[in-house]
């Protein structure tokens, strides 16, 4: 029985702080012939009794019972949303109004990404709350198992707030079913595409780049290919250098290659007929800390009032799985995580062109954290050692 589990009138009445009475013959004012009082009633680490007490009892046992019936019944509206979302085709989890501007799915090397520009912040229209002297910003949204949209479906968000702050938006996002034949390849010359169109419509101005998590390596890889691009990058916990980390802290540096190579890969892709489902990679990422797990569903019963609603609409956009295609995962697997030719300088992305590190020019801004147990803190390796201060900010 923890404090946090309990209802709000026990923990103001029964667990209140009680000071262990001590023998009145330390403090020198014990009568003569008179017995010592000690403490009684007080539990190890100085909790009062009290707590037994028969109304505080039926409290804890009523709120146990009301936690419980809002507990089941947060996990049948997840559910509920689950489902809402699948049947509605899986849109982009925005709370933004935007348009299409280019879908990849009708180019001749077709891929499933589009490319959206937001129209509406708040209440007010695009153009009047835009700065035309700043830069575009693309964000760009990783594909690791789940659908796009985490990266606005809040106002406080990286699209809230760079439009609070006047620049133009662009989000790129993603269908749940891959084209046929998709490629990374192909992914990649998209996303430069999207790129060129975003820079053309703002006269010839580079896009901030957004590369959140999986995207990241991409952007990343764009920047260092034989094309390169102009404009500064923000690689927000992106995976580049695969097997950096500490012994016992960062598994996914060793998890890809202690199953023998990329079979794995192959028998899931074999299992959804040519195609990769998602859920098998947010099962990795939960399966890399299954104590996480726990401590979610912990939190949501222990913080019910103030957590049901967090919990309600990061479950919609976590639940929501789409599919990679065969060619596409397996590059992913094979190129980066397992074979970590990317940091190596020995990722190709078309024939006669390989990803090097070292040529990138444009700025780049990276965030990593000691507390993240896949994307680590980069260490000095061959494709960042060459950096320069005028290269990297």
């Amino acid at each position: 029985m923890t404090r946090a589990f309990l209802p709000e009138s026990i923990r103001e009445r029964g667990l209140q702080a009680s000071p262990v009475v001590k023998p009145q013959a330390e403090s020198g004012e014990l009568a003569a012939g008179a017995a010592p009082k000690t403490a009684i009633g007080v539990w190890p680490g100085g909790w009062s009794s009290d707590l037994l007490a028969p109304d505080d009892v039926l409290a804890y046992q009523r709120d146990l019972w009301e936690r419980s019936i809002l507990f089941w019944d947060t996990l049948r509206r997840r559910a509920d949303n689950m489902i809402a979302h699948e049947r509605a085709g899986k849109p982009p989890l925005l709370d933004f109004d935007y348009e299409l501007i280019l879908d990849a799915r009708r180019f001749e090397r077709p891929v499933n990404y589009a490319l959206l520009r937001i129209t509406r912040y708040g209440d007010k229209c695009l153009e009047d709350c835009l700065d035309p002297e700043k830069p575009p910003v693309m964000i760009v949204y990783p594909r690791a198992g789940h659908g796009p949209g985490i990266g606005g479906f809040k106002r406080e968000s990286e699209v809230g707030i760079a439009m609070h702050e006047g620049y133009p938006v662009y989000f790129v996002v993603f269908f749940p079913e891959p084209s046929p034949g998709q490629t990374m390849a192909y992914v990649l010359h998209t996303l430069r595409r999207f790129v060129e169109e975003v820079s053309k419509r703002h006269e010839g101005k580079s896009p901030v780049l957004y590369g959140n998590c999986q995207a990241g390596w991409a952007i990343a890889i764009l920047a260092a290919d034989c094309q390169g691009l102009a404009g500064p990058a923000v690689l927000n916990g992106s995976p580049l250098s695969y097997w950096a980390g500490a012994s016992g802290v960062n598994p996914a540096r060793v998890s890809g290659g202690l199953p023998g190579g990329v079979w794995l890969t192959h028998l899931a892709s074999d299992l959804g007929d040519g195609r990769f489902d998602g859920a098998w990679l947010v099962q990795n990422f939960e399966n890399l800390k299954p104590e996480g797990v726990f401590e979610k569903y912990a939190n949501l019963f222990s913080h019910m009032d103030r957590e049901r609603t967090r919990f309600l609409e990061f479950e919609r956009w976590w639940n929501g799985f789409y599919f990679l295609s065969r060619e596409e995962m397996l590059a992913i697997v094979d190129n980066l995580f397992v074979g970590n030719r990317l940091e190596q300088g020995k990722f190709k992305v078309c024939p006669g062109c390989f990803v090097d590190l070292r040529r990138i020019q444009n700025p780049i801004v990276i965030f990593a954290s000691f507390g993240d147990n896949i994307t680590p803190r980069i260490r000095r390796s061959a494709g960042f050692r060459s950096f320069t201060p005028a290269q990297t900010t």
